[in-house]
C-alpha cells in the first residue's frame, strides 16, 4: 500500500516540463531531440553547443590554449610557414579541442579519463610521461612493443600520482582550464616539505627551485626535430620513417633521450626543467636533390615545463652541482655530437649559443658557478647524503 501511495505522489508531484523550462530558461528538447541523447547532440556542435546552458562559463575553455593553440600557430608562422604557407593545416591541425564531446565522450558523457587526455597529450608532449610512456624513434625498426591508439612507446617509470590512481583532473580542474591556467594546484597545496630530509633543509632549494626540478625522475627529450617535405611522394619509401599526418611530409629527429632533463629558469625566477620546443629543421627533398639546402635551422627554442614523472627520491648532488651540460654549459671535452660537422647550424644542443628559452631563460654563468662551488657546507651535506643512501631513504614529503 505504501508503494502505491508513493507512486501516486510521484506522479502527482512530477514537475511540469513547462514549469521547468520557465525556471531554467530552456526545455528538454534543448538536449533531447530527434531521438538523440545529450552526448550525441553535443557531438554535432563545434564549441560548447548547448552544454553551457547548464555548465555555465565552461565555454571559455575554447578561448584558451586547448581550443586556440595560438602559441603553436605563432611558432609555425615564423618557422615552417616561411617555406610552406599550408604547413599548419597539413601537420598540426588535428589535435585541439573543438567541442565538449572531444573530451567527454561521443555517445556516453563521462569525466575525462587519463586515456582520454592522452589521445592528444601524447608522444613528445606532456601526458604520456605521466603513465610511464616515452616516444620511440621514428624509424620503422623501433616500432615494436605495446601499441596504444596505433602508436608504440618505450615503457618507463610512471609518475607516483598515476600509480596512486589520480586522474589528470585531480590537478587540472575545469575551473582552472576555463580561466586559461595550466593547473589548479601546486605541489605544496598537498605536500609539506619534511625538514628531516637533507635537501629540504637547504633554503635555496625551497626558495629558488620548483619541486619538480628535483623530483622529476626522467623526461622525454627531442633534439633536432626534422620535417622532410616530399614533392614526389614516391621518394618517401626509401626513408623508412613512420607516416605522419600529411602524405607530403615525414617527421624525424636527430636524437631522443629519456633521462633527467636540463634545467633553466622559469618566468617566476625559479629553477625548472626545460626542453627543446623545438630545435626545428626543414628540408625540401626535391630542392636538396638538386644541390639545394638541407636541414635548414628555423628555430632553436626551449621551454620551461613540468615533466609528469614525479618520484619521491631525487637526483644525487652531482646531478646538478658541477654538472655543466645540464645547464647548457657543455664543455668541448665532454662533447659527443659534433653538430657543426653535420651541418646542423649549432655547436652543441647543450650549449646555449644560438638558442633561447621562450618562456624563461637559461641560468646565467655567475649563478651556475656560485651553485657549483664546493664549499665546506656543500661537502658536509654531500657526506650526509651518501650516509642516507647507505642506510635508508625516507619519504620526501608529508601528504
Amino acid at each position: 500500500m505504501r508503494w502505491i501511495l508513493f507512486l501516486i505522489a510521484c506522479f502527482c508531484l512530477a514537475p511540469d516540463p513547462d514549469a521547468v523550462a520557465a525556471r531554467v530558461g530552456f526545455d528538454c528538447s534543448s538536449c533531447h531531440r530527434e531521438g538523440m541523447n545529450a552526448a550525441e547532440l553535443a557531438a554535432r556542435f563545434r564549441g560548447s553547443g548547448n552544454c553551457v546552458v547548464c555548465h555555465r562559463g565552461y565555454g571559455r575553455i575554447f578561448d584558451h590554449a586547448m581550443g586556440q593553440r595560438s602559441g603553436e600557430k605563432h611558432f609555425v608562422q615564423r618557422t615552417y610557414a616561411r617555406f610552406d604557407s599550408g604547413f599548419w593545416n597539413k601537420n598540426c591541425d588535428s589535435c585541439h579541442v573543438q567541442r565538449c564531446a572531444d573530451c567527454h565522450g561521443e555517445t556516453k558523457i563521462t569525466k575525462p579519463s587519463v586515456a582520454a587526455c592522452q589521445r592528444c597529450h601524447k608522444g613528445y608532449y606532456t601526458g604520456w610521461d605521466y603513465s610511464g610512456r616515452a616516444p620511440r624513434e621514428e624509424n620503422f625498426r623501433y616500432q615494436r612493443g605495446i601499441v596504444v591508439n596505433g602508436e608504440t612507446f618505450l615503457k618507463m617509470l610512471p609518475d607516483v600520482h598515476y600509480s596512486a590512481g589520480m586522474t589528470c583532473g585531480a590537478c587540472h580542474s575545469m575551473k582552472s582550464l576555463t580561466e586559461g591556467k595550466k593547473t589548479s594546484k601546486s605541489c605544496r597545496d598537498c605536500h609539506t616539505p619534511d625538514l628531516k630530509i637533507l635537501e629540504h633543509r637547504i633554503p635555496a632549494h625551497l626558495q629558488r627551485m620548483e619541486c619538480y626540478a628535483c623530483h622529476s625522475a626522467w623526461a622525454p627529450q627531442e633534439y633536432g626535430t626534422f620535417f622532410l617535405r616530399f614533392r614526389d611522394r614516391r621518394m618517401k619509401d626509401s626513408f623508412e620513417l613512420t607516416p605522419g599526418a600529411n602524405p607530403e611530409y615525414l617527421r624525424s629527429s636527430y636524437l631522443k633521450r629519456q633521462d633527467a632533463p636540463p634545467l633553466g629558469i622559469n618566468a617566476a625566477g625559479r629553477v625548472s626543467p626545460i626542453r627543446p620546443m623545438f630545435i626545428a629543421y626543414y628540408t625540401d627533398i626535391m630542392t636538396a636533390r638538386n644541390n639545394g639546402p638541407e636541414n635548414t635551422l628555423l628555430a632553436a627554442e626551449w621551454r620551461t615545463y613540468f615533466p609528469h614523472t614525479v618520484q619521491r627520491g631525487t637526483v644525487p648532488c652531482e646531478g646538478c652541482h658541477d654538472n655543466p651540460t645540464r645547464f647548457l654549459f657543455e664543455p668541448e671535452s665532454r662533447r659527443i655530437y659534433n653538430l657543426e660537422k653535420d651541418g646542423m647550424g649549432l655547436t652543441s644542443f647543450w650549449l646555449r649559443k644560438g638558442q633561447r628559452v621562450s618562456n624563461g631563460s637559461f641560468m646565467d654563468a655567475a649563478r651556475y658557478l656560485r651553485m657549483s662551488n664546493k664549499s665546506p657546507a656543500y661537502t658536509k651535506a654531500y657526506i650526509e647524503k651518501w650516509k642516507n643512501f647507505l642506510n635508508r631513504v625516507e619519504n620526501s614529503s608529508r601528504p
